[in-house]
């Protein structure tokens, strides 16, 4: 055999071999390896949507979170304010309470006073009366001397 014509049958067989690799073989792989990337791709493009999302959400979590503390506070310093005026108002109503129980018993006392004073002048009048007649040694009629006996109450 000579080796120019096994040469050329070898080149004739590897070009044959090339051709049906780029017509059968080559496509599938060039597109499995196409679909690999493009799927790769979108995968890296999805992740960074994801992290980009992820960021989005954190940011809007601690702002509602912030706001919700802010709400928080000022519903809490709300409540203070309203305990605080509840309080002062329960102490005004206790003042005026205690000044109107001062006042009601000044005037229970004041009454009682005059009825105390208006006792008095009667048993000082009935004792004046008991005195003058043992003095005199006669009666003294209450109506006849009415006008003088009231006389000397209101002088005592």
């Amino acid at each position: 055999m000579n080796i120019n014509l096994t040469l050329i049958g070898q080149s004739i067989a590897f070009a044959i071999f090339v051709w049906f690799c780029v017509k059968f073989v080559w496509p599938p792989i060039t597109a499995a390896m196409e679909a690999r990337q493009k799927k790769i791709a979108d995968g890296l493009s999805a992740a960074d949507r994801a992290s980009l999302d992820l960021e989005l959400a954190q940011e809007k979590a601690a702002n509602e979170l912030r706001t919700a503390k802010e709400e928080a506070a000022a519903l809490i310093d709300q409540a203070n304010k309203r305990a605080a005026q509840i309080v002062e108002a329960s102490k005004d109503d206790a003042r005026k309470e205690g000044e109107k129980l001062i006042e009601q018993a000044r005037a229970e006392i004041q009454q009682e006073r005059v009825q105390a004073r208006d006792a008095l002048r009667n048993e000082v009048a009935a004792l004046a009366v008991a005195g003058a007649e043992k003095i005199l040694e006669t009666s003294v009629d209450g109506k006849a001397h009415s006008e003088m006996l009231e006389k000397l109450a209101a002088e005592l």
